[in-house]
């Protein structure tokens, strides 16, 4: 596709698309369908969602992103649903309301600097995890890893992550044990691996019980009951990208044989 052509996008679904590429949306007679909303969540019956590595523009998406264009029907309707491109690719881009796994880096005053994997540091105030006040501060050291999503995201300001959902409750975010052992893996097996019913997560479960964290800034913390348990499945998860569905379970099935 040539860069700046106009291509409709019922078209490309499923194909490659590059940055600069013009995606030209489907035309409706009411004109609320042919505006495009923003977000993560179901789109409403008749509206269009522009998601990860799509733009709007005046003559309809830009792509910014190299991938696979995907597309989601809503509720059975043609018209609506939701646009984006599935994309490989390990540098994160922070997005409100992600779930991901920091780093403490540094204290400064009330702050928190972690490491997210992202341009730049991250931000967290001591008074953003459940029940924590002036007097009760959380036990935060240097290095520490933390589970907390972003309430702030944007290129114009600092990223700004907290561990309290929107009713104060930590709702499983917080400081992550000092035990286990974090590694990074591409964006797109993370999100392989946050589907519902994974697949790849079923049958692990079955081999070893062990505690797992995703971010979606790509890293992974995992705990098994023992050190050799805790390797066994990292190296899974990390080969499980390379592996199809046959090759994952036989390699399971000679573990379990063991």
């Amino acid at each position: 596709m040539a860069a700046g052509s106009g291509v409709a996008a019922e078209a490309c679904v499923g194909q490659v698309v590059l940055p600069g590429d013009v995606l030209l949306l489907p035309a409706h007679p009411d004109e609320d369908a042919e505006r495009l909303q923003l977000g993560a969540g179901a789109a409403p019956r008749g509206r269009l969602l522009c998601g990860p590595g799509l733009r709007r523009g005046t003559a309809g998406l830009l792509v910014t992103k190299c991938g696979l264009l995907r597309h989601r029907q809503a509720g059975g309707s043609a018209a609506g649903g939701a646009y984006w491109v599935d994309s490989q690719q390990k540098r994160y881009v922070p997005v409100k309301g992600d779930h991901v796994i920091g780093v403490v880096t540094a204290k400064a005053g009330d702050v928190f600097k972690l490491d997210v994997g992202g341009s730049e540091q991250a931000s967290l105030s001591y008074l953003a995890f459940e029940g924590a006040t002036k007097r009760n501060r959380p036990n935060v050291q240097v290095g520490d890893l933390i589970y907390g999503q972003f309430l702030v995201a944007n290129k114009d300001m600092e990223p700004e992550m907290v561990c309290i959902d929107s009713n104060g409750k930590s709702s499983g975010m917080g400081i992550i044990g000092q035990d286990g052992f974090l590694f990074k893996v591409s964006l797109g097996l993370i999100r392989k691996l946050l589907a519902p019913k994974c697949e790849i997560i079923q049958e692990l479960s079955q081999l070893y019980p062990f505690e797992l964290v995703l971010g979606m800034n790509g890293r992974i913390w995992v705990k098994a009951k023992t050190v050799q348990q805790t390797l066994i499945i990292v190296n899974i998860l990390e080969a499980c990208e390379y592996m199809t569905a046959e090759q994952r379970k036989q390699a399971l099935a000679k573990l379990s044989g063991n």
